[in-house]
């Protein structure tokens, strides 16, 4: 448990999420398993279309709507991640809360695990009356040269 009482079950890597699905019930066919593959080598927000077509350069025929119908699964499970960005949904291997950086020169998202101070937690919980369980922040700027 982290200190705001959160149980913390965090996928490490692709056989973490592969057993992730398999405790879930859901089955690890071929295409779920070249998905989760691809994200965990890529680390990196792709969108379906992406994964597509880096799956299907490297020969692993795979279907568009396989594609989108393994990505609502497993994001809907929280196996992996879902962030709509400039009008697209985008897939990222980390499942666990954390935050993001969006880059705006490059329109990348770098995922950054941070830990608010306690007292501005229970600070902002005063302030709005609410028990906050788990956060994410969105940073936005631009790479220094």
């Amino acid at each position: 448990m982290n200190d705001l009482g959160v149980k913390i079950n965090t996928i490490h890597c692709c056989k973490d999420a592969i057993n992730r699905c398999q405790a879930l019930g859901m089955r690890v066919s071929r295409q779920r398993r070249y998905i989760l593959e691809l994200l965990w080598e890529a680390k990196e927000h792709l969108s379906a279309r992406e994964i597509y077509d880096r799956l299907n350069q490297q020969g692993k025929n795979i279907g568009h709507t396989s594609v989108y119908q393994n990505l609502e699964a497993l994001s809907t499970q929280g196996i992996i991640e879902c962030v709509n960005h400039c009008q697209a949904r985008l897939y990222g291997h980390i499942s666990d809360n954390h935050s993001h950086i969006n880059c705006l020169d490059t329109n990348q998202i770098i995922d950054i695990h941070l830990e608010l101070p306690s007292d501005l937690i229970q600070l902002i919980e005063e302030k709005t009356g609410v028990k906050i369980n788990h956060y994410r922040i969105d940073f936005y700027g631009y790479k220094h040269n």
